[in-house]
């Protein structure tokens, strides 16, 4: 049988080369994280969770990206897997054109400082044992950042940057609401002069009125210094309000990506248009065209064949549940993975894979049948 190009072929030739561009700091190529699934008794390895099952996008220098998507898709294991704070299964990192994964523990260590972290939950991410100015400082001494001497003006400046008072460097985390937490996150990750910062759902724990606040000193933040984010996020409204491009996850993979002018007012992937029709209107006379899904989100250790919205689609076609969708661009800088966007040499293609799994499938079936 004719070898069937895989999702995987296109999606590595996507941005190939980018990572070469100046103006891009961040270039992920076909990421893939799996978590084995052991048995109980003798621990052999049964299965993978995809968490990250081929993620690709770039982020260029002072911008913001919003990754978008339900709970569980694979947003925040994209990100610690980006940082190489756990290992991929496959797939390339490249930062500043250095793909992360080629390097040794001391030269990751060099970089370390430019590739930071604010965490979701600002309570359980500071240590309750050391003072503000400690938690800030540790990792500037640690990495030689400033000079010794220099070191508490320079961690009263970041906390002034951030919003906090000189006099709170001698208290504990205990004594902060969750808004002051947070500014005390982002200032120990600005402490290190960093490039890059992850910022893994940082205001979902806050008020709303405090989330606003905590938003805004991140674009200041970024203005001043110059900072790129990768922002994590399910709350679309604040992903609408700080960010540059936006890119939609679904079950451990990228179904869109595009400017966030592109995706919020002509979304071309029909998860993405669900989301969206969920986002409220704060007007009662509004008339909202609702997108229920149906049913509810496969488990991302044993995913649906082919397309994996395919199964809560209202437009899903029969190529749909054989062949999975090709990540392209569709228009210039937006890429999505659906068949409704297909070109008709694509299509021809698809065509010819989706026969090609149906008498695969069949032939199996007839094995199995005369086996009994």
């Amino acid at each position: 049988m004719e070898e069937i190009k895989t999702r995987d072929d296109y999606s590595a030739k996507l941005f190939e080369g980018a990572e070469n561009d100046p103006e891009n700091l961040l270039v992920v190529k076909n990421l893939k994280k799996y978590f084995p699934i052991k048995s109980s008794f003798f621990k052999m390895t049964i299965g993978n969770v995809r968490a990250v099952d081929g993620v690709s996008f770039k982020i260029k220098r002072g911008t913001t990206m919003g990754l978008v998507g339900e709970s569980g898709c694979g947003k925040s294991t994209v990100g610690r897997t980006i940082l190489r704070l756990q290992g991929k299964t496959e797939g390339e990192v490249y930062f500043n054109g250095t793909e992360i994964f080629s390097l040794s523990k001391e030269e990751l260590r060099q970089i370390r400082p430019s590739i930071q972290i604010i965490f979701q939950d600002p309570y359980s991410s500071l240590s309750p044992r050391l003072p503000v100015g400690e938690i800030i400082g540790e990792a500037v001494r640690e990495h030689g950042i400033v000079p010794e001497e220099e070191l508490d003006d320079y961690v009263a400046r970041v906390m002034r940057a951030c919003g906090l008072q000189e006099y709170h460097r001698d208290r504990y985390p205990h004594e902060f609401s969750g808004g002051q937490r947070q500014r005390i996150c982002i200032a120990r990750a600005l402490a290190l002069n960093p490039d890059f910062i992850l910022c893994d759902e940082p205001v979902s724990a806050l008020d709303v009125s405090i989330q606003a606040q905590i938003i805004n000193l991140l674009k200041d933040l970024q203005k001043q210094f110059g900072l790129t984010y990768l922002f994590i996020s399910h709350d679309l409204s604040v992903v609408e309000h700080i960010s540059d491009t936006v890119g939609v996850m679904y079950l451990g993979n990228l179904v869109e990506f595009s400017s966030t002018q592109k995706v919020f007012s002509h979304p071309l992937h029909p998860y993405t248009e669900a989301l969206f029709s969920a986002i409220p209107v704060p007007d009662p006379d509004y008339k909202m065209n609702r997108v229920i899904l149906q049913g509810s989100i496969p488990s991302p250790a044993n995913p649906p064949k082919g397309c994996k919205f395919h199964t809560r689609c209202d437009k899903c076609m029969e190529v749909c549940k054989y062949v999975q969708p090709d990540f392209t661009e569709v228009e210039p800088e937006h890429y999505c993975a659906c068949h409704l966007h297909n070109s008709p040499e694509r299509n021809a293609e698809v065509v010819k894979e989706m026969e090609a799994l149906k008498k695969a499938e069949a032939e199996a079936d007839e094995d199995k049948k005369s086996k009994k």
